[in-house]
């Protein structure tokens, strides 16, 4: 009966380290939240089933659980196939409309010196910027 606690703790405290580890936004991210509790309550089910001897139900529960773990962890690439407007590009650099190439250049080394990934920031900000500079520099 020890193992089976020592198993329903570990699986306690790998959800604890996922949650901790949230980085989505509000939409994808309780998606995630919600996936990990259910998975973990699974996970825990069934290997408290299969230590009881129902190894059918047991194995379905562990089966679940696996599933619900490896499809909430698949992330969607969040790529916008629409084309960013000039006054969309314009309010995420925070530039006027009569802004040089230089200003808009400015603006964007700022605002990407907080958003890049390696800095803390986030994919989804980093091309944001990027698309948006792209726009302004095309005209």
């Amino acid at each position: 009966m020890g193992l089976i606690w020592l198993a329903l703790a570990g699986i306690a405290v790998w959800a604890l380290v996922r949650l901790g580890r949230q980085t989505e936004g509000p939409r994808r991210g309780h998606w995630r939240v919600a996936a990990t509790l259910l998975s973990a309550v699974l996970l825990g089910g069934g290997a408290l089933a299969v230590s009881r001897g129902a190894w059918l139900a047991g194995a379905g529960l562990l089966g679940s659980g696996a599933w619900l773990v490896l499809s909430s962890r698949i992330r969607s690439v969040g790529t916008r196939t629409e084309a960013m407007s000039a006054t969309e590009a314009r309010s995420v650099l925070g530039v006027g409309i009569d802004a040089t190439p230089e200003q808009i250049q400015s603006a964007w080394r700022r605002l990407m010196a907080r958003a890049h990934p390696d800095q803390g920031g986030t994919e989804g900000l980093a091309s944001r910027l990027n698309a948006a500079r792209d726009r302004l520099r095309k005209g």
